[in-house]
């Protein structure tokens, strides 16, 4: 088969297209958990049984990753991908049993009976189409919707980003054991291969001193052959890296470890691109370094498509944090009208209030952002929702035992509890009084975890009568129903203990 499937008038040589396949290390990826978490996140995103990596051979369609499907791989007359590859774009296929192309496909026509299909191109630096990432369903649909789009377009990016990781790694292996065998021939011979890779290569002494830099250092640079011998390579980080990256070489030079570190390089046009820095030394048969050999490779694209996922994850919950501020909004406009539902309103937005507390601390964010307790951090989420019961810098309520690590899942129904608890016991229980306490102790068992809140120092409590109010509801909906826990409550006198038993699958996804 001399040429790759026609789409757009064009034709690609499938001898540079299989050249190119053979270039990354899919071993090392095929069915690894980086891949897969792209392919999980792309069919939640898109609301599809099915997302796949694929990348298409001569003869057949091979699956990287996959979420929702055992097949590894079909074969090629059957793919979709290798339309999709061949596209600017996105290629959507609202309902495959109306398109001429696949109207009679065995994977329409038979057991995967599929209908819908969208998918990425994944197309290598050199415009070589390799593949893409796709998502499928069963049923037909109109489309993706803008938000899916630009989110399917970052993740394709991403998985481009690792396909070159595979590659550079390969390469990289490839470098250090042929620069081993070279070490016995001569210079002459390193510099030709150290010159026609794609990575900047660079060599020091023992103490560090660079000695060698490779035409792609020059040509990225655009510094003049040997201005960045000895420590004149530092000219050319980015300011704010330089004492980092200073830090971390000498590191590797006092203890002879592998040197890994990103930092920004300026590039020959004056900006400043992202570069994955890596070095490995070279030992004598005492174990002494006899030399260090180095690499950067320009890593500027990956951080961007990275950052934009990102900033889109920070959009979204920016989104969810406003409707909590316009549900509170609507409820104080509507006690307005309404005097007789204050009290009702008041305790509906202290709620809202504590939902939208559980919210942000589990939600991304950026550097600048994030809380300073850890996000996953049961201690770090309930020392949030206590917070607002402060007593001139003296916290009444007290946080005890073993950390549990939680999620965004977990954390709505726990703020619904905690602070159901802590509202009853400012108004009926240890807090009401200035000397009350409330101590929450965690202990983490084999498959459970019990959760006690304990009151001290407030009126003397006696069990209530009659039919459970909304408060007691709303406890037994978050920690029974949403948690899958049980509740039990010990009416002592001198204050209320509440024992909370959860199954800890509930607190974390696996």
């Amino acid at each position: 088969m001399p040429c790759a499937t026609p789409a757009a008038g064009w034709c690609v040589d499938e001898a540079t297209r299989r050249a190119a396949i053979e270039a990354y290390d899919l071993d090392s990826l095929r069915d690894g958990a980086a891949l897969r978490q792209i392919t999980d996140f792309a069919a939640a995103l898109c609301g599809t049984p099915v997302a796949l990596v694929s990348l298409v051979e001569e003869h057949e369609q091979v699956f990287l990753a996959r979420t929702g499907l055992t097949l590894t791989e079909t074969p090629r007359e059957m793919s979709f991908c290798q339309h999709a590859m061949l596209q600017p774009d996105i290629m959507v296929v609202p309902d495959a049993t109306q398109d001429p192309r696949f109207i009679d496909n065995a994977l329409v026509t038979g057991d995967l009976h599929l209908r819908f299909y969208a998918g990425a191109p994944l197309v290598s630096d050199d415009g070589v189409p390799l593949g893409s990432l796709c998502v499928i369903d069963t049923i037909p649909r109109r489309g993706l919707t803008a938000l899916q789009r630009q989110g399917l377009r970052v993740l394709a990016d991403n998985v481009m980003a690792r396909l070159r990781d595979s590659r550079d790694a390969a390469a990289w292996r490839a470098t250090e054991r042929a620069t081993r065998r070279q070490l016995t021939d001569s210079e002459d011979r390193f510099r030709t291969l150290a010159d026609t890779m794609p990575q900047m290569v660079w060599s020091t002494l023992p103490d560090g001193y660079h000695d060698y830099y490779n035409a792609r250092w020059y040509e990225f640079t655009g510094t003049p052959p040997g201005s960045t011998d000895g420590e004149g390579w530092n000219d050319v980080f980015h300011p704010d890296d330089q004492a980092r990256a200073w830090a971390v070489w000498r590191q590797s030079l006092a203890s002879g470890d592998p040197y890994q570190i990103e930092y920004r390089l300026r590039h020959f046009d004056g900006t400043y691109r992202w570069v994955l820095g890596r070095a490995l030394p070279i030992r004598d048969a005492a174990g002494q370094v006899t030399r260090w050999f180095g690499t950067c490779t320009d890593i500027h694209e990956q951080k961007l498509a990275l950052h934009e996922r990102e900033l889109i994850s920070q959009e979204l919950s920016h989104r969810i944090k406003n409707i909590f501020a316009v549900i509170s909004g609507l409820i104080s406009f509507a006690a307005r009208s309404k005097p007789g539902f204050a009290p009702i309103a008041a305790d509906l937005r202290e709620r809202i209030t504590a939902l939208g507390r559980a919210h942000d601390f589990v939600r991304p964010h950026s550097p600048q952002s994030r809380p300073n307790a850890q996000q996953d951090s049961l201690h770090g989420l309930l020392g949030e929702l206590f917070e607002p019961y402060r007593r001139d810098d003296a916290p009444p309520i007290r946080i005890t035992g073993d950390e549990i690590a939680i999620d965004d899942r977990s954390a709505t129904p726990l703020a619904l509890l905690f602070h159901e608890l802590a509202t009853n016991a400012t108004k009926y229980g240890a807090l009401a009084t200035d000397a009350g306490t409330v101590e929450v102790s965690i202990r983490r068992g084999a498959d459970t975890a019990e959760l006690c809140w304990t009151e001290r120092g407030g009126p003397e409590v006696t069990p209530p009568t009659g039919a459970d109010g909304f408060g007691s509801q709303l406890i037994e909906l978050s920690a029974v129903r949403q948690l899958g826990g049980s509740i039990r409550r010990d009416w002592q006198p001198e204050g209320l203990v509440m024992t909370v038993t959860v199954p800890l699958a509930a607190f974390r996804r696996d």
